[in-house]
């Protein structure tokens, strides 16, 4: 599959990129002007300088980076955040900072990954009634803990 990638800022925009022969996302970078500080708790949108033409029953999905969740507390606040097919404007990554230290930012760092992800679509139905199932209606820890 291709995806078109049209570089909506400056020539610091990088593309998307595997980081390895079985990823399934593609690290994505922050095209900015100035370095970003992130403090403690806050959130900032970032920029990448990219727009998509993202396939119509394809999405790409935006997640954290499992290497800056761990050291810095440093993941995308929507996760995942979905790029609709027919959206054309900028991407941009909204990052939260859980660590406890300032976190920056700098033109170029990889903030986050991309994966695209086939969509289906459902028709909703409204119905009186559901199947019976085992679990019911029991959810947020119904099932234990472990």
């Amino acid at each position: 599959m291709t995806l078109s990638v049209k570089v909506h800022a400056s020539d610091k925009a990088v593309l998307p990129a595997y980081q390895s022969a079985g990823a399934a996302g593609a690290d994505v970078c922050a095209c900015i002007d100035s370095p970003i500080t992130i403090k403690p708790g806050q959130r900032v949108l970032v920029s990448t300088g990219l727009k998509l033409e993202i396939p119509e029953g394809y999405e790409v999905q935006v997640r954290p980076r499992s290497g800056l969740a761990l050291k810095f507390g440093i993941t995308v606040l929507n996760s995942p955040g979905t790029i609709d097919s027919d959206y054309r404007g900028e991407i941009g990554v909204v990052l939260i900072n859980h660590g406890h230290e300032d976190f920056i930012v700098l033109n170029g760092d990889r903030i986050a990954q991309m994966v695209v992800a086939p969509v289906l679509r459902a028709t909703f139905i409204p119905d009186s009634s559901l199947s019976d199932t085992e679990r019911g209606s029991g959810g947020y820890g119904s099932t234990g803990r472990k």
